[in-house]
């Protein structure tokens, strides 16, 4: 993942655990939640915890996490990805709150019904956890399968879009 050399960020201590977020010129680039798989190495960015995006993002996300909202109204910049990479992410984002696909379903959305591991791979990768969301995904079978963050964290996020009116 190659990140914007203006990328600004700041930490966010939500409910489910402290979160990395990154903006670049572009739009909100990045939500990690701290120590997950793929995270960034923030040493070269610069701290904004009063960047507007980012503030934008962290007052969204506490409200999905208090059930008061099921979808986000962000800028942003997945251009880090490569362009199968951002394809699959472009695809995350048209699924619809509450509701969960496979990685074969996925695939087969996007047109490459043959590349379920590339795009499992793509999936893990996903930049902006919770808000492009991969932890809709689910195992051909329904089960629970791979998540960055932990999938305890997968777990809870589906009930909490369960318990959500929609």
């Amino acid at each position: 993942m190659k990140h914007h050399p203006d990328t600004r960020f700041t930490t966010w201590d939500g409910p489910m655990g402290r979160m990395v977020l990154a903006a670049s010129p572009r739009g909100l680039s990045g939500v990690w939640f701290e120590g997950q798989r793929h995270g960034p190495d923030t040493s070269a960015w610069r701290q904004a915890p009063d960047h507007p995006v980012l503030q934008q993002a962290i007052s969204q996300l506490q409200q999905y996490f208090d059930g008061q909202r099921q979808h986000f109204d962000l800028p942003l910049d997945l251009s880090g990805g490569t362009p199968f990479q951002q394809q699959v992410w472009q695809a995350l984002l048209g699924i619809t709150p509450g509701a969960t696909t496979s990685y074969g379903g996925l695939s087969a959305a996007i047109g490459k019904p043959a590349a379920v591991r590339a795009l499992g791979a793509a999936v893990g990768r996903n930049p902006v956890s919770v808000i492009v969301p991969c932890h809709r995904v689910l195992g051909s079978d329904g089960s629970l399968t791979g998540y960055a963050g932990g999938l305890e964290r997968k777990t809870a996020l589906l009930r909490l879009e369960a318990q959500a009116p929609h």
